[in-house]
């Protein structure tokens, strides 16, 4: 639609003294943060406006698009609110505020629909910044859409319940070049779809944070219906002296689990490092210095868990009674062995390791150097410039980069989850206190939840947690029927050969689950779009497209499809299982291939990969190693390789037939 501007007459504009401001300022008038020129109030809507003012104060609150006078006074204790009533799509307009005989107006708003977008890094992802979505340079080059306004919310926590706004800019934005840069792709790709389609103003309010989980975006009154974080909510507001004991309790999680660890590392023996003793030259060569997971060639690239390495040195008579000093950079966590004698450890990654070497442990002649390195998460290994990695005797440096020797003690999918320590931002509730509580009075059309990953070692109780959290949200906003659409788990990480357990699957599971339970949802489905080597995939344009497709369908009336194939029975025929779809019209294996991803399983409950095709508009599953099935899955991996879609071309969701008890099942918090 084409916006006209209405130019209002009243006797507000006569006022010669009339000042104006990106935020309402007249004298100590303060409004919220998101009340700000260039802002889109949704449609059809009861629009709270309200802030702090001189008490006794009288104020007269004028819209254009109505031409309408609010007029209230300021409350003793400083306060005001009126309820505009906002039109149908339209504008730009103002927003008049009158005190005495000066006035502040808020220009430039338009009348349309406000989304949220919020979840974690694959919601923040930005278009340029440390994103660089596909494209990313024409696309933003082409970001010309003055009618697509942008709220950035600024990333902080807090203990309790705040109504303060903190935004990462001024206010709203319009969407240009010189704005989007460093703002959400998927919210921007989606916002971008609906516009071209419909035409009509669009406000995004982007509040996400990376690498979060969900329990910090939920309300605290919503987590104690669950009692799973109790114990963890009130350590926020905790004495100091539980605070100890609280972190106490942490602590010795941890390290119980590095214990765990230990127990089954090979370079144990009755906990007797037995690697350290000796110079292995069987084992593999690495270059060091230098992050061991970052190789794609590598059988470390993505490697998580515990790796030895070792490097034999010759010294000197005086080099080897010198004073002497082991230097380097490690991530996350090391121990650090010579000739067998223990040296030290230290924890942290950004720490500088500096180990004095006892008289005595080294001596003339060949030295065996043995570092062990736990890595939690990202990069791992001995890391930083050559020049940082060196024996010190003396005053002679001895450089120790160059080839090694190394080995995997143990990798962490042998060992049970990192144990459940909340900590900043990851806190339960925090997020939901500082970066949603204080929006809660701002009406929205509906929200865009892009996240999942921190929480798929959870992922069992993901199925609490995310249907709790979309009706929490729509019981604070007070909007019982709030549209909420989310994307589900990309396929990322290795493929695996045969079948085998997924924490990642269940979390798709999981929020498969959630769509069909909770009202007024939708889903994304990004099995084909992710990446096997970087979680935050680049195409972000399809993922705002896909999320876009099921707004346009089921909140602005397109009749479109919008979702792909969906799991809506099965049947055992003989040998076969007979797989039924909602949304299939058109179903087709996409590469013209035969089709793949399919697992079939029996009363054994060990997978095979199955035959299957499609028949009738239903996919026949079957193989030959399983005569009397019980089971289908599909798209059952971390990065399964599928090819099942509609019409279309939208791909099929992941799904499985069984209840069995997955690997995440008893990795709660």
């Amino acid at each position: 639609m084409k916006i006209m501007y209405t130019v209002w007459c009243f006797v507000l504009c006569l006022i010669i003294s009339s000042c104006t401001s990106n935020r309402a300022s007249v004298s100590d008038i303060k409004l919220p943060s998101y009340f700000t020129d260039n802002m889109v109030l949704q449609k059809d809507s009861e629009v709270p406006f309200f802030g702090e003012a001189d008490p006794g104060v009288n104020l007269t609150i004028t819209t254009s698009w109505d031409f309408k006078n609010y007029k209230t006074k300021v409350s003793k204790e400083g306060t005001f609110e009126v309820t505009l009533h906002t039109p149908d799509y339209g504008g730009p307009y103002e927003i008049a505020i009158q005190q005495h005989d000066e006035v502040t107006t808020l220009k430039n708003i338009l009348i349309g629909e406000v989304w949220l977008c919020s979840g974690q890094s694959n919601m923040e992802m930005p278009l340029e910044g440390w994103g660089k979505v596909q494209n990313y340079e024409e696309e933003i080059a082409n970001a010309n859409y003055p009618e697509i306004r942008l709220l950035q919310v600024a990333q902080v926590n807090a203990v309790s319940p705040v109504d303060t706004l903190s935004l990462a800019n001024e206010g709203w934005q319009e969407c240009s070049p010189k704005t989007i840069p460093e703002f959400s792709s998927t919210a921007y790709f989606f916002a971008r779809e609906i516009y071209k389609t419909k035409q009509i103003p669009i406000g995004v309010i982007h509040s996400s944070w990376g690498g979060t989980v969900i329990e910090a975006w939920t309300s605290a009154g919503a987590l104690h219906t669950i009692q799973d974080f109790d114990r963890d909510i009130t350590a926020l507001n905790a004495t100091e002296a539980e605070i100890q004991v609280y972190n106490q309790e942490n602590a010795t999680k941890l390290e119980n689990w590095h214990q765990q660890i230990a127990a089954v590392d090979e370079g144990y023996e009755n906990d007797n490092p037995v690697w350290s003793q000796k110079m292995h030259n069987d084992w593999k060569s690495i270059a060091l210095p230098g992050y061991f997971d970052l190789d794609d060639t590598s059988e470390l690239f993505k490697f998580d868990g515990v790796v030895w390495f070792q490097k034999e040195i010759n010294l000197t008579r005086e080099e080897a009674s010198a004073q002497t000093l082991l230097h380097f950079y490690a991530d996350d966590i090391d121990k650090v062995w010579i000739n067998g004698e223990f040296i030290g450890e230290t924890d942290g990654y950004q720490i500088e390791r500096k180990y004095q070497i006892p008289t005595g442990v080294l001596k003339p002649g060949v030295n065996l150097i043995t570092i062990k390195v736990f890595d939690g998460v990202g990069g791992g290994g001995v890391y930083g410039d050559s020049e940082d990695f060196y024996l010190q005797c003396n005053d002679t440096k001895k450089l120790l980069g160059g080839n090694w020797k190394y080995k995997i003690g143990v990798s962490l999918d042998k060992v049970p989850p990192y144990p459940y320590i909340p900590m900043f931002q990851n806190r339960p509730t925090v997020l939901f206190n500082a970066m949603i509580h204080p929006i809660l009075k701002f009406p929205f059309k509906g929200v865009i939840w892009y996240q999942g990953e921190s929480n798929a070692q959870r992922a069992a109780q993901y199925k609490k947690l995310f249907p709790l959290l979309i009706k929490d949200w729509r019981k604070q906003f007070n909007n019982p029927k709030m549209p909420f659409y989310f994307v589900q788990l990309a396929n990322y990480r290795s493929v695996k050969e045969q079948p085998a357990p997924s924490a990642w699957a269940e979390l798709r599971d999981a929020q498969f689950i959630t769509l069909k339970k909770v009202s007024n949802t939708g889903m994304a489905v990004a099995i084909d779009i992710g990446d096997a080597i970087d979680i935050h995939p680049k195409n972000k344009q399809e993922v705002g497209r896909r999320l876009a497709l099921i707004a346009l369908a089921n909140v602005y009336g397109e009749d479109i499809a919008y979702a792909g194939p969906m799991i809506n029975g099965y049947k055992k025929l003989g040998k076969n299982i007979v797989v039924s779809f909602e949304y299939s019209e058109g179903l087709i294996v996409k590469d013209g291939e035969e089709l793949k991803g399919f697992q079939i399983a029996g009363p054994d409950k060990k997978f095979y990969w199955a035959d299957a095709i499609i028949k009738g508009g239903k996919v026949v599953v079957s193989s030959s190693k399983v005569p009397n099935p019980v089971s289908v899955r599909y798209g059952w991996a971390d990065n399964p390789e599928v090819n099942l879609y509609n019409g279309a071309g939208l791909p099929a969701s992941p799904f499985k037939t069984d209840s069995w008890k997955g690997i995440t099942l008893d990795h709660l918090n």
